[in-house]
């Protein structure tokens, strides 16, 4: 793991809000001169902290959508059904997310697509696919409550909010 300072936080808490800022804003914000706060992003970045960047887009602006959630069951327990399972499900461009599960279910599955029609064609050639699906339980967002948010870094590093 990487040591980080609270300067290296306040980068990563700007971010997760602001993906956009510039490099001079972001070192204005956290209170450093640019070329150490570039300096720092870089370590970040090179360590894998910051995976990336990206928009978030308003889908119901974009076009007509639904969102659903997939709990799974496999049919065969093994690690090589499991690994196929989790090589097959990258090929499926409407599975926006997928978590490996412990407990009940095996992963959970969050699919967008067109509609409900869209959503069980999806299924279907899954299962004739034969990618160890065996059971899957349907569950629709009727409307977002809270939206993905950046991570509560302050929780996990064990500093109480907003420190």
């Amino acid at each position: 793991m990487i040591r980080l300072d609270d300067r290296d936080i306040a980068i990563l808490r700007v971010l997760t809000q602001e993906g956009r800022i510039t490099k001079a804003a972001l070192a204005e914000r956290i209170g450093l001169s640019p070329t150490p706060c570039w300096d720092r992003l870089r370590k970040l970045e090179k360590a894998g902290l910051i995976e990336g960047y990206g928009a978030r887009i308003n889908l119901r602006k974009l076009a007509p959508h639904i969102t659903v959630f997939v709990a799974v069951e496999i049919a065969d327990h093994t690690a090589a059904r499991f690994q196929a399972f989790e090589l097959a499900i990258q090929r499926y461009d409407e599975v926006t997310a997928c978590w490996a599960l412990g407990g009940g279910f095996d992963y959970l599955m969050q699919i967008v697509t067109h509609d409900i029609d869209a959503y069980q064609r999806l299924i279907d050639s899954m299962l004739d696919a034969r990618i160890g699906l065996s059971r899957y339980f349907t569950y629709i967002v009727t409307k977002p409550v809270k939206g993905p948010g950046g991570p509560p870094l302050d929780i996990l590093l064990g500093r109480g909010a907003g420190s």
